[in-house]
């Protein structure tokens, strides 16, 4: 992980803190001092592809919100085998956060699938914007559940489909990630072997 300062008043400062600002605008009303307090505390961090943003068995100490790129979340299994439950692209924060806010071990790893660029907030940092600002965590809490009801209703169709209609779903689901983003993370995702996957991807090919 790289941390690089940006200036406050410069123009990159100026263009990630409006991203962010436009997210958090989303879930509740800020004044524009509030908004460059909760900037000043981000730390602009890259990510380089395959690293970790936080590992199952280490508690998370940090939040982000992510400008650009694609993080996966995965998990093991009781077979020790890594399954990819999950895909995050830009404009929206990450976080183990319940185990975040609990102090306790993450049991999901949370790993870059390209280079990302991130807004980074450090635990004391993410607790002074809480204390400083009225609301704060309804507007967190509100994010939350946003993201949770967005994973619930991106994988639920996935379940009870076959293992084309599943990846013709992910495609309109996350059209941007299929040509971004390993076939073996595409497959865990789904459930089905790469070969299987490569099969699929080779019909429907076909068909167009």
């Amino acid at each position: 992980m790289s941390d690089i300062t940006i200036e406050y008043g410069t123009a990159a400062y100026s263009a990630e803190k409006q991203k962010l600002a436009d997210f958090i605008l989303m879930f509740g009303d800020l004044s524009t001092q509030q908004i460059d307090f909760i900037a000043s505390k981000a730390k602009f961090t890259t990510l380089l592809k395959d690293e970790y943003f936080s590992k199952a068995g280490k508690i998370p100490t940090q939040v982000s919100f992510l400008l650009n790129g694609i993080f996966r979340l995965s998990y093991y299994d009781n077979d020790g085998e890594e399954i990819t439950n999950y895909f995050i692209e830009g404009n929206q924060f990450i976080a183990d956060y319940q185990n975040f806010e609990a102090n306790l071990p993450s049991t999901d790893n949370l790993q870059a699938v390209t280079d990302c660029e991130l807004l980074l907030f450090a635990k004391k940092d993410w607790a002074e914007i809480s204390n400083a600002i009225n609301g704060w965590d309804k507007i967190t809490d509100k994010m939350y559940r946003k993201c949770l009801i967005e994973t619930i209703e991106k994988r639920s169709p996935l379940v009870a489909e076959d293992a084309t209609t599943r990846y013709l779903l992910f495609l309109k689901k996350f059209p941007s990630l299929a040509n971004r983003i390993p076939l073996s993370y595409i497959a865990s995702y789904l459930g089905i072997t790469q070969q299987s996957l490569s099969r699929i991807r080779k019909n429907i090919g076909r068909r167009q």
